[in-house]
């Protein structure tokens, strides 16, 4: 029995022994030196709250247009895939391509938005600000609109 309590205590000096022979010999694990350093220059950027944001994916065939509407708070909207279109009442037709410039909808601005006449559109919507407040459906985006004319 004694011999038995010998051996174990040997096993776990043994262990011991190792496990600070390797801290000694090959340093504080990378996790530790990973985490002290920055992915940014000149500081740490700060979260502000999102809360009031979200974010989706739209698919119009070709053809395919929103009602005139206006949200109660800002829309950006962008193309990932094919051609889309938006407009701002009394604007000229603008189009989302992807790669190209996101649209800026501000709050209350009236607008319209879908696929071009003859491709589709993925449409990536940024949503924010205004308290989640709805959207205010107005009436159909003519042909001659939707044209251009």
């Amino acid at each position: 029995m004694q011999r038995q309590a010998q051996s174990r205590a040997s096993v776990l000096i043994a262990i011991v022994a190792a496990g600070v022979f390797a801290i000694f010999a090959f340093g504080q694990p990378a996790a530790t030196t990973a985490a002290a350093q920055s992915n940014f220059v000149g500081g740490e950027p700060t979260r502000p709250d999102s809360s009031d944001m979200r974010a989706l994916r739209l698919r119009f065939e070709a053809g395919v247009r929103s009602n005139w509407h206006s949200h109660a708070g800002w829309q950006i909207l962008a193309a990932e895939e094919g051609r889309g279109r938006t407009q701002a009442r009394g604007g000229e037709i603008i189009e989302l391509v992807p790669g190209g410039s996101p649209v800026f909808a501000p709050a209350g601005l009236v607008h319209w938005h879908g696929a071009s006449p003859d491709e589709h559109v993925v449409q990536l919507t940024i949503l924010g600000g205004g308290d989640g407040g709805p959207t205010s459906w107005m009436e159909p985006v003519s042909d001659e609109e939707y044209r251009g004319q």
